[in-house]
């Protein structure tokens, strides 16, 4: 009369042992997951180009109170990407725009798109040297498959007509496709300072602006008062 029940004892004890076996090649095969998704994501956050790590929690809203969190917490789920929206950061020099612009770039790559940060000078002198060496359709569609493409510093220096002919190019290469974000340190009216053709600038403002998203990030130079800040405490 014991064997029986000695012998239920044993079955449960075996299925207990297979639950905790099963269990545990479970937690092997989610940590597994995790490790490649983390690696992708480095891979991806190295292909984007970023010139420095830029994260969204850094971010010192306290410091730039021209800057809604709510608004960059909404698009920190990459929602405008996923759609194609254009993302234009205004503001003066030292209030955060780079940093914005580098951060919602990771927070994309790391939502498992492809991302490439640039400098707009560098954009359009590589896409004057593509069009001498006759690569240019080569080099406007390698920009135009990633999913968010990153212009910094938009403004900073004047553009003559081919380098912003070939720019426009590219953005209408991405237009209601793909995302493009930008950094200028210049309102939208100051860009015929860096675009010289009426038109041309015109065209270029819609195409960055049509159903996109604007944020001003004002004229308070948070880098400039951080840095007197810090002499004073000195």
């Amino acid at each position: 009369m014991t064997r029986p029940a000695h012998r239920g004892m044993t079955e449960q004890a075996a299925e207990r042992q297979q639950l905790t076996y099963r269990g545990f090649l479970a937690e092997l095969l989610m940590a597994e997951c995790d490790d490649r998704d983390r690696r992708r994501s480095e891979r991806r956050i190295r292909a984007a180009g970023f010139p420095r790590e830029k994260w969204l929690t850094d971010f010192d809203y306290d410091a730039n109170p021209a800057i809604n969190p709510a608004t960059i917490n909404t698009l920190a789920t990459c929602a405008w990407v996923r759609a194609g929206q254009p993302l234009c950061l205004i503001g003066d020099s030292g209030n955060g725009k780079s940093h914005l612009l580098i951060a919602l770039g990771a927070a994309a790559a790391m939502a498992g798109h492809r991302v490439r940060y640039t400098l707009a000078a560098k954009l359009v002198n590589e896409l004057v040297e593509a069009a001498d060496e006759k690569i240019l359709t080569k080099t406007i569609a390698r920009y135009g498959r990633v999913d968010l493409l990153c212009i910094d510093e938009l403004g900073y220096m004047e553009l003559d007509r081919r380098g912003a002919e070939l720019l426009f190019q590219v953005l209408t290469e991405r237009e209601e496709t793909n995302s493009v974000a930008i950094a200028s340190n210049d309102s939208f009216s100051g860009w015929t300072k860096t675009f010289t053709d009426p038109r041309l600038c015109a065209a270029i403002v819609d195409r960055l602006t049509f159903g996109g998203n604007i944020i001003e990030t004002g004229s308070d130079s948070y880098c400039l008062a951080h840095t007197r800040a810090a002499r004073v405490t000195a």
